[in-house]
């Protein structure tokens, strides 16, 4: 059974700062790239960030030079450095392979960034 759990969010003023976690199960994470995804209220869920296998990163242009992904192999688990966070930024986070397996989202974990 695959579980991804995240963590890690809540509320942060306009240019604060948060650093999510996703817990994944041991043989998913190890043989996936992660990523990072978000989804706003009335919007899709998008990739912002993803790291490969080997710790090759990519991000999209909305979150460049701001969030920081990376992966700990030892203990299964990914995270996500967000700084400068812009109210645009406020969204659920999940975490999943890239490209995701769509049945295995988890809860997610909600980023409000607000003054």
């Amino acid at each position: 059974q695959v579980q991804l759990v995240e963590s890690g969010g809540g509320l942060v003023q306009p240019g604060g700062s948060l650093r999510l976690s996703c817990a994944a199960s041991g043989r998913f994470f190890s043989i996936n790239a992660m990523g990072w995804y978000r989804q706003a209220p009335g919007k899709q869920r998008e990739l912002v960030a993803h790291i490969t296998r080997g710790g090759a990163t990519n991000y999209a242009d909305s979150v460049k030079g701001r969030f920081t992904i990376s992966r700990d192999n030892a203990k299964n688990t990914v995270y996500l450095e967000m700084n400068s966070l812009k109210p645009e930024d406020k969204a659920d986070y999940y975490c999943n392979s890239v490209p995701y397996a769509y049945e295995y989202w988890g809860q997610g974990t909600q980023v409000i960034v607000s003054s």
